[in-house]
């Protein structure tokens, strides 16, 4: 067997394998033989089919299996020993001469191969980060939130402003009618008319004044699409049956225990310390999220290196078929290639800290998640073997998909906390209300 690779250009290179019958007829004989123990073939006891008849029913494609199981083998190891950097994985060249596998005993196969330039990485760019600080007005919006949440609907006689309205909606002159709940919050114009109403209660009104002409409030309040709401309009008729009205729950033990666990919190002092942390916390999240993607967003667009972007569509489209066309690939190209330069970037830095991820560590993530889910701060000793089985058959899920999703965003995790301690990080202090306004 001889393994040749021929760089055509910066960035390409043909890789040749030639074959020889020394090469492959050991693994052939061995796989016939084998087979003969197994085959049931109509006339012969099983395990005395003799290995000539196999070979002449089932040669051919005992062979072809033999020569690609030989050819990936000796291509990987080829890569490995060589050190070469490859984009993706080489792709047979379609010119390939035809093979004749009932005659031919030496074969030749050419593979087109995209070669990944070498690249230091541009660690010396600085990056913006935030430090959210959180101020009254968003606290009390929270406590707002929560006494909504938490609060108990009530069914008043006569509506007020912020209740909910439910009833018959019909369209004067037109087929629509329908049971709805119109939100008193969400009319624009004529909002007087739903105040004061109770039920029997007769409201006449122009739809798409009423709600300020969007059509995702239309479609909300009829549960048309937002398509078929764009040509509604005209007088409408809503018959008022029922009032609902979500009263505000009281800053109780009983609230303390439903939002942190039972006493958890059992001072007014401790709730209002426990709210603003648990905002902070949140806060902190997203402003480490935003930095993880302005580091991603710097280091992509300060590499400069070059691509072999003709062999990248092709192998895009080899590895997608029948799911990415021609006109998707091209379109979203240089989407593509960020993301291949995020994961040369990544590759880079584990391989130069010799970062890893232990299985130990990918299954006590996976049970975090798990007991976040149940709202459970630790798992009940009673429950840890239990916990831990489910953690395995999640993981063993979708063939192991689950266990290389959890391994490479844990890894992931490793990499951009190493870039954060090798890159000046600028924080800027931000108010939430701005954070909140910043375009991601």
């Amino acid at each position: 067997m001889n393994i040749t690779l021929n760089q055509t250009d910066s960035t390409n290179a043909q890789l040749k394998v030639a074959l020889e019958e020394a090469d492959y007829a050991s693994k052939v004989d061995q796989q016939v033989k084998e087979f003969s123990k197994k085959a049931q073939i109509k006339g012969f006891r099983p395990g005395k089919v003799p290995a000539g008849l196999v070979k002449k029913m089932y040669g051919k494609s005992i062979l072809v299996e033999q020569i690609n199981k030989l050819l990936q083998e000796e291509i990987s190891k080829y890569i490995k020993d060589n050190d070469v950097k490859l984009l993706g994985e080489p792709l047979p060249e379609p010119s390939q001469a035809e093979i004749d596998w009932d005659n031919q005993k030496d074969f030749e196969f050419t593979y087109a191969v995209g070669l990944l330039p070498a690249f230091n990485l541009p660690l010396d760019k600085s990056v913006e980060g935030y430090a959210v600080e959180v101020d009254q007005k968003t606290i009390d919006e929270a406590y707002e939130n929560i006494k909504r949440q938490f609060g108990k609907t009530t069914n008043p006689e006569t509506s007020e402003e912020g209740d909910f309205i439910y009833g018959d909606l019909k369209q004067v002159d037109g087929e629509f009618e329908s049971k709805t709940l119109i939100p008193t919050n969400r009319v624009v114009a004529g909002k007087e008319q739903f105040i004061g109403v109770k039920a029997g209660d007769v409201v006449k009104f122009d739809i798409r004044k009423a709600f300020g002409d969007d059509n995702a409030a239309l479609a909300h309040v009829t549960g048309l699409s937002k398509e078929v709401t764009a040509d509604l309009n005209g007088e409408f008729e809503f018959t008022v049956e029922k009032i609902n009205r979500t009263e505000e729950a009281e800053l109780n033990q009983e609230l303390f225990d439903k939002l942190f666990g039972k006493d958890a919190v059992t001072t007014q002092e401790d709730f209002d310390a426990k709210i603003r942390e648990t905002i902070k916390e949140n806060y902190d999240r997203e402003a480490d999220n935003v930095l993880n993607r302005n580091i991603i967003d710097t280091l992509v667009d300060n590499l400069n290196i070059e691509l072999p972007a003709d062999f990248f569509k092709r192998w895009l489209q080899v590895t997608n078929e029948g799911r990415l066309t021609t006109e998707q690939i091209e379109e979203n190209f240089d989407k593509y290639t960020k993301e291949l330069k995020w994961s040369m970037i990544k590759n880079k830095v584990v391989e130069e800290n010799e970062l890893k991820v232990t299985n130990e560590e990918v299954v006590n993530s996976t049970k975090e998640k798990m007991m976040a889910q149940f709202n459970m701060p630790e798992i009940p000793e009673e429950l840890a073997e239990s916990m831990n089985n489910y953690a395995q058959q999640y993981l063993q899920q979708d063939n192991g998909r689950n266990y290389i999703n959890e391994y490479e965003q844990l890894l992931a995790e490793k990499v951009l906390a190493k870039l954060k301690e090798k890159m000046t990080v600028v924080e800027k202090t931000i108010s939430t209300e701005d954070f909140k306004n910043l375009s991601f």
